[in-house]
This record gives C-alpha cells, sequence and structure tokens, in this order.
C-alpha cells in the first residue's frame, strides 16, 4: 500500500492546467543532518496533481498559488508521463489546504486583542458611571403634573346667560303664542328702540314676558316680544299668568 505524505510549502512553477486536473511544482529542504557516511540532500522537489473540482475550492489561482503557503496531502505515484511530472516525485493530492499567512495571523491576533481592550476599557467607563446613575435625584412622576394639565384644560361649565329680575322660566321664543289683540296693535317705536339697546347692552330682556302656563299664550309683554323677534332670541325668559 503507498505511503501517506504530507507536505507544506508554495508553488515553485506555473500552474499547468489539464483535461480534469491540474499540476504544479513544490519543493521542500532537505533533513538539516544526515546519518554518517550519506550526503546531505539540499531540497526535494514535488510534482502535485490536483482534481479541478478539489482546487476550485480552494478559492487559489494562477498567479496566488505563487505566494500562497499550502498543505498537500497524498500518496507518491509513479504512474505519470515524464513531461509531465518534472519532479522528483509525484503526487497524488487527497486534500489541499491554504495555510494562513504568518503576516495575516499576527495582524488578527493584534485586531482581537485592541478589541479586547475596548472592552475592557467600556467596561471600566460603565462602572465608573454606574454610581452617579444612583446618585441622581429622582424624576417626579408624570401622573402629578398630568393631572394638573388636565385640570387646566378641562373645559369651564358654560355659565347660565343672566335673566331679568322676577324671571321663573326660560321658554323658546318659537313655542309663545300671540293673541289676534295683540298682532293688530303697534308698540311705541321710540319706546321698543329703547328696549333693543337695553338688550345689546345687557344681552337679556328688561323684563320677562308674562304667558299662560300650560298654553304659552302671551298675556303681557308684546313690545318684549317684538324685540327678542328683531334681534332673533332664540330663548326668552317668562312668568305665569297664575303668579300674578
Amino acid at each position: 500500500m503507498p505511503h501517506k505524505m504530507t507536505i507544506t510549502g508554495s508553488a515553485t512553477g506555473p500552474l499547468r492546467e489539464y483535461d480534469r486536473y491540474v499540476a504544479f511544482d513544490m519543493r521542500e529542504k532537505g533533513s538539516p543532518s544526515a546519518p554518517k557516511g550519506l550526503k546531505k540532500s539540499t531540497f526535494i522537489s514535488y510534482t502535485v496533481f490536483v482534481a479541478k473540482k478539489a482546487f476550485n475550492k480552494t478559492g487559489l489561482t494562477k498567479k496566488s498559488i505563487m505566494h500562497e503557503k499550502i498543505l498537500i496531502q497524498g500518496e507518491p505515484t509513479l504512474d505519470i508521463p515524464i513531461d509531465e511530472c518534472p519532479g522528483e516525485i509525484g503526487i497524488i493530492c487527497f486534500q489541499i489546504t491554504v495555510l494562513p499567512n504568518k503576516n495575516d495571523k499576527e495582524a488578527n491576533e493584534s485586531k482581537d486583542k485592541k478589541e479586547a481592550q475596548q472592552e475592557v476599557s467600556a467596561t471600566k467607563q460603565e462602572e465608573k458611571q454606574e454610581p452617579v446613575a444612583k446618585e441622581a435625584k429622582p424624576v417626579q412622576p408624570e401622573v402629578n403634573k398630568t393631572s394638573v394639565q388636565e385640570k387646566k384644560a378641562a373645559p369651564q361649565k358654560k355659565q347660565q346667560p343672566v335673566q331679568p329680575k322676577g324671571t321663573k322660566d326660560v321658554v323658546s321664543f318659537d313655542d309663545i303664542i300671540v293673541p289676534e289683540a295683540f298682532l293688530k296693535t303697534r308698540p311705541n317705536p321710540v319706546k321698543t328702540e329703547e328696549v333693543i339697546e337695553f338688550v345689546k347692552r345687557t344681552g337679556h330682556l328688561d323684563k320677562p314676558l308674562t304667558i299662560e302656563k300650560g298654553t304659552k299664550v302671551l298675556k303681557d309683554g308684546y313690545r318684549r316680544y317684538i324685540v327678542a323677534k328683531t334681534l332673533k332670541m332664540d330663548n326668552v325668559p317668562v312668568v305665569y299668568d297664575y303668579q300674578k
């Protein structure tokens, strides 16, 4: 059974492409010492054969393979034609791995170390700030503030309009029935104008109208009725006839 081999290094020649595989040359230094009486080997050259599918998974290219350090695991072969295998030993590759560059490894270690230092620094900063947060004055609850604002914003009760002295009730102007006897008369225009000016100044009639309790027939105050009609008043103050 062929001996398994593992070699590391970079390609020493260009990548050669064939139908289903690629090939490239590598070399390793020989042993620094040899048994007494034997010659030392300066280096050993290999020709590595890798299936295209396995090679493509590594992400290597024709240019990068000359600069990347790679690890090859495979077995030696003597079945490759000499023109395709310029190396001293041919290697059928079962596994190819790109090894991390020493500079990249140092850069990553430096980056990890820097991030760890930043995390420690941030933790210490939070620990320093924590007592300050505990000593901060308590925030007043928003409930009290909101309730005060709601009280201010609450609509005030609408004040009832001022009515003339003696008013017993307020009724709709349209509900009052005027007898024909009143309709045939014409109140003094001067006095009527005086009442109009009084209403404009005070906002209410000078006296209530007198009507019947049930029928709401006008009994007295026809001039004030005319004024209310002229000023388009919706409601008028009244007293009832039986109270007189």
